[in-house]
């Protein structure tokens, strides 16, 4: 699989149709994000969704109506062409997963970037932690759970995790790393007792790949910002556009910048 170094040789090999798979482990130290998208008359509603949700819904950008480059994540971009594969929703059915959306795309969309757990992979690698998903070279586990979402109009339902093994005592690293990144999620949720949680299976996952677990480990959990997927399942709005699970938008913003940016878009 080719590597990329940074956000802007991905964005540009997507949209050119040149790549189409997960994301993770790419473009190392270059922020990465969720993408949904709804028509202009469910913005307020799912803006305020976010702000309810700050754990799996932390909003990074909102790209105003009609509007196709995130100002800020990269300017250069444009939102209909450079994730590698998206995902079209009706009346909350999932209709479609193509590779580009411009053929769906209305001037009455607007676009919300939200943080990925992807964006903290290299800080716990660099720590010397293991992240297994980027191992392997799959898509990380990504569960539903019964935590319910505090709701806004007709934005309501379950929260998705992501999920990585540590043993004990790397779980404690991987929490003290992750919580200094409100970000891209922030601490873990839940460690340990998936059934605890609503996940009665840790060998199938929602979305994503399956993980094994070596000897010792336990399942460590991060909020997720595949959940407005979920969402949208009971939301049943008449059309909205995301990114496949695992299949980021990677920016331009490096990861060390996250505390600073942060701030900025305050």
């Amino acid at each position: 699989m080719t590597l990329f170094a940074t956000g802007h040789e991905l964005r540009a090999r997507a949209r050119d149709g040149g790549f189409d798979t997960i994301t993770s482990g790419q473009a190392p130290g270059f922020v990465q994000a969720n993408l949904a998208i709804v028509p202009r008359e469910y913005a307020f509603d799912f803006l305020l969704f976010c702000q309810r949700n700050p754990k799996p819904c932390p909003l990074l950008e909102v790209i105003e109506a009609g509007q196709v480059s995130p100002r800020r994540l990269a300017p250069d971009a444009d939102i209909r062409t450079d994730l590698p594969r998206y995902r079209v929703w009706r009346d909350g059915e999932l209709v479609d997963e193509p590779t580009d959306v411009s053929d769906v795309w209305r001037d009455d969309f607007v676009s919300f970037l939200l943080g990925c757990s992807f964006s903290f992979e290299k800080p716990l690698m660099d720590a010397g932690l293991e992240v297994r998903n980027i191992a392997r070279g799959t898509n990380v586990s990504m569960y539903r759970t019964n935590i319910a979402c505090r709701e806004a109009g007709p934005f309501a339902g379950p929260m998705v995790v992501s999920m990585r093994p540590f043993l004990p005592e790397d779980a404690i690293k991987a929490t003290l790393i992750t919580g200094a990144l409100p970000q891209v999620h922030g601490a873990p949720i839940h460690q340990g007792h998936p059934a605890a949680i609503g996940i009665a299976d840790i060998g199938k996952p929602d979305y994503g790949d399956p993980l094994p677990f070596n000897e010792g480990e336990i399942p460590v959990f991060w909020a997720c910002g595949v959940t407005p997927q979920a969402v949208l399942l009971n939301a049943k709005i008449p059309i909205a556009i995301t990114h496949a699970p695992g299949y980021m938008f990677v920016s331009d913003i490096r990861e060390e910048g996250l505390m600073m940016f942060s701030e900025s878009v305050r």
